[in-house]
């Protein structure tokens, strides 16, 4: 058999929402597969051809008219709708400023342009925790006196 040769196959119609549609997607659609986890799987050993060449790509993108074979059945997408392309193109998210109360009354690390340093962020926190659980925070003997957690023996 050649290339340049057209073989006629009876093929079930998938009517889909919206194309392009992930591969793994239309098979699960087309109740081929008892879910996605077995569809991926069929894919990825090799299971299923688009158009004739064996695919791989899970999500594959399908369009209207691509033939799926998978176990020996044919299926071809059907889709009426126009193709939607997402587009990722950064979107400037709007920012709110602050009124000037708020900022007076914020004490913030970047208001003095000095991050502040380890010590003093654990120590707030320590300070926050113990306000509160209204305990004082105490290390036990089978504590790390630097960190406070408790040691694992093996």
């Amino acid at each position: 058999m050649s290339q340049d040769q057209e073989i006629e196959v009876e093929a079930l119609g998938i009517e889909v929402s919206v194309q392009p549609i992930e591969l793994y997607k239309v098979l699960k659609i087309a109740n081929a597969v008892g879910g996605g986890g077995e569809a991926k799987m069929a894919i990825s050993e090799g299971y299923v051809a688009v158009n004739g060449e064996i695919e791989l790509r899970k999500r594959c993108k399908i369009y209207d008219g691509d033939v799926i074979e998978f176990n020996s059945e044919f299926y071809v997408v059907l889709c009426d709708q126009p193709v939607t392309e997402a587009v990722s193109e950064p979107v400037a998210k709007p920012t709110v400023a602050k009124p000037k109360k708020e900022q007076q009354a914020s004490h913030s690390p970047a208001k003095s342009g000095k991050k502040p340093s380890a010590k003093n962020q654990s120590a707030s926190k320590a300070a926050k925790k113990k306000a509160n659980t209204g305990k004082s925070a105490t290390i036990g003997k089978d504590a790390d006196q630097q960190t406070g957690r408790k040691r694992l023996m093996f």
